[in-house]
């Protein structure tokens, strides 16, 4: 693999939902290693908006207020636009649950029209974020992101091979950001009782930087249609309650609709189509790869074994106490 680091200097690069936790933080590293022509923040949300460009105010951002939904926006935005990072959501599972039409504009139409955009516009890279909810999915917002996953890789076959690259990133919680266990644990724990679904809940976790890591690593390496997901470590739900409140009284209120105990990021049937790359695995597409050759770079991963699953369940690598409450403490 001759290098995971994109070239992103002088390119013009755009990030949906990029006033949200991933996308500030793209925004920020990608200003930090590269010097972009364009970085262009796209998002329905104004006053988040705003704050960014307080916070940044740097010339080469430029803020797009605008929703996913809107395919002629995204097609005004994407205009002579190189990179696409595809993060806008609807991703509260409850919320979805309740409002199913709301989630599925936002997370399965509202990426059918970021592929559309991107062919229409000639962008060359697109590299859509995904959930672990997307893998076996039991609730609303996990079939709407394992439908948008499917929809990626399918845009491979809508284009020119030479035109345009999707692919996917998938990964666990992330810490500290939108929807995280962690501001509502600290919450309850200010009146001395941290309530727990199950005592056997297992996630996996991750900082936000190795999600913006791989990203940047997909960029740099996709050829279409692959399925990127990191090597993270898990922590169970009692440590992590542990770890925010250890005086604290633990009460189990039983699993919420639409929850799992365990959450998995590659199931057993794609197991025959992933490789193991070290720091990250690849599931690569059961389906022709549309006209595209196979990256020389796949070779250099070894395929997992028969029936292979990745769930936070069986995991090798696990979070103590201690090291959850070192993460939480510099939130």
């Amino acid at each position: 693999m001759n290098s995971t680091k994109p070239d992103l200097d002088g390119k013009h690069v755009l990030v949906t939902g990029g006033t949200g936790s991933f996308g500030r933080r793209f925004v920020r590293t990608v200003l930090l290693r590269f010097d972009p022509a364009r970085l262009i923040v796209f998002s329905r949300d104004e006053q988040k908006h705003y704050q960014m460009m307080q916070e940044l105010g740097d010339p080469r951002i430029r803020h797009f207020v605008g929703d996913v939904r809107d395919l002629e926006r995204l097609n005004r935005a994407f205009r002579g636009v190189d990179v696409v990072v595809h993060a806008a959501a609807t991703k509260h599972i409850p919320i979805a649950e309740y409002n199913p039409f709301e989630a599925i504009k936002t997370n399965i139409l509202g990426t059918a029209n970021v592929i559309e955009a991107a062919i229409n516009q000639g962008v060359k890279r697109i590299v859509s974020l995904s959930s672990d909810k997307a893998c076996n999915p039991i609730n609303l917002y996990g079939a709407t992101k394992l439908c948008g996953d499917k929809l990626i890789v399918a845009g491979n076959h809508y284009c020119h091979p030479d035109h345009a690259s999707f692919a996917v990133v998938r990964y666990g919680n992330v810490i500290g950001s939108k929807g995280s266990v962690v501001p509502a644990f600290k919450e309850q724990a200010k009146k001395g009782v941290i309530q727990i679904t199950d005592a056997r809940m297992t996630r996996f976790w991750m900082e936000v930087d190795r999600g913006v890591d791989l990203v940047l690593t997909a960029i740099a390496l996709t050829s279409g249609c692959e399925i990127f997901i990191p090597k993270i470590p898990s922590m169970k739900l009692l440590d992590l309650a542990r770890a925010i409140a250890p005086d604290a009284r633990q009460e189990i209120v039983g699993i919420r609709p639409g929850e799992k105990l365990h959450e998995m990021m590659i199931p057993a049937d794609e197991a025959r189509h992933s490789r193991d790359f070290g720091e990250f695995f690849v599931i690569f597409p059961a389906t022709p790869r549309s006209r595209r050759p196979p990256p020389e770079w796949v070779n250099l991963g070894k395929p997992v074994a028969d029936r292979f699953v990745y769930s936070s369940e069986t995991n090798d690598e696990w979070l103590t106490v201690e090291e959850l409450r070192r993460r939480v403490e510099i939130l």
